[in-house]
């Protein structure tokens, strides 16, 4: 049997999660207004299903990996306050690991957007 209130409240902690990534990393401020733009360009050129298909995945790919990347960040943070190369390493793939969501998701907005603005 499903226990709803167990589901209920572990819902909320990745609720409580997705907010504080919202205030305490300024790039997922820049992501939100990227899908906003993207998707108000969708429907304003009527997207096909196909392409909304990329389209959602190169939004949920940057989504996810920038949850991850702030939950690495954070954690990282925690068991190493003080420099240390590896921990800066780790970080920094973190990060990395963004960048090539977005410059996936960059690549499909200019594949799926250029030919619409040029008719």
């Amino acid at each position: 049997m499903i226990d709803f209130r167990k589901f209920i409240k572990s819902m909320s902690f990745a609720i409580q999660g997705i907010v504080s990534m919202f205030i305490t990393e300024n790039n997922a401020r820049i992501h939100l207004l990227a899908t906003t733009v993207a998707v108000a360009a969708g429907f304003y050129f009527h997207l096909s299903s196909n392409e909304w298909l990329w389209i959602l995945l190169a939004i949920a790919l940057v989504w996810i990996l920038e949850a991850v990347n702030t939950a690495i960040e954070s954690l990282v943070d925690l068991v190493s306050p003080d420099f240390n190369p590896l921990a800066g390493k780790a970080k920094d793939i973190a990060a990395g690991a963004v960048l090539i969501a977005s410059i996936f998701a960059i690549i499909v907005g200019i594949i799926i957007f250029i030919p619409k603005l040029s008719l």
